[in-house]
């Protein structure tokens, strides 16, 4: 937490335990319980990019997807589509997509199958 949210900032959580140390760090904390607002209410964001990921894998996996060995890929797919689902200019998915083809180094598979290298 403390090598990405810079001091000072407030940190809203949910009531988890674990996060009771947050204001010791020099954050100020906000805890949001469950019991307190409804669950669409409890960090609402989260909670609506959780459940468009969870019908996008059921919906285009039909539940049938090796998490083991991609979940990675998976995850890079849905933020892909989830950071230009309201882009103006479709057009440019290609394009953007093939940019970034380009730019990014390739990976080599390990011997036990495990991808190597992975930034």
């Amino acid at each position: 937490m403390q090598a990405n949210i810079k001091e000072g900032s407030t940190v809203v959580t949910d009531g988890w335990r674990g996060y009771s140390g947050v204001s010791q760090l020099g954050y100020r904390h906000q805890p949001i319980l469950g019991e307190s607002v409804g669950e669409e209410e409890l960090l609402p964001r989260v909670h609506r990019v959780a459940t468009l990921l969870k019908r996008w894998l059921l919906g285009t996996h039909q539940g049938g997807i090796d998490t083991v060995g991609h979940l990675d890929e998976y995850l890079d797919e849905f933020t892909f589509r989830f950071n230009r689902r309201s882009s103006t200019s479709r057009g440019k998915l290609f394009y953007r997509l093939m940019q970034q083809v380009v730019e990014i180094s390739p990976r080599r598979e390990g011997a036990s199958g495990t991808t190597a290298g992975r930034h």
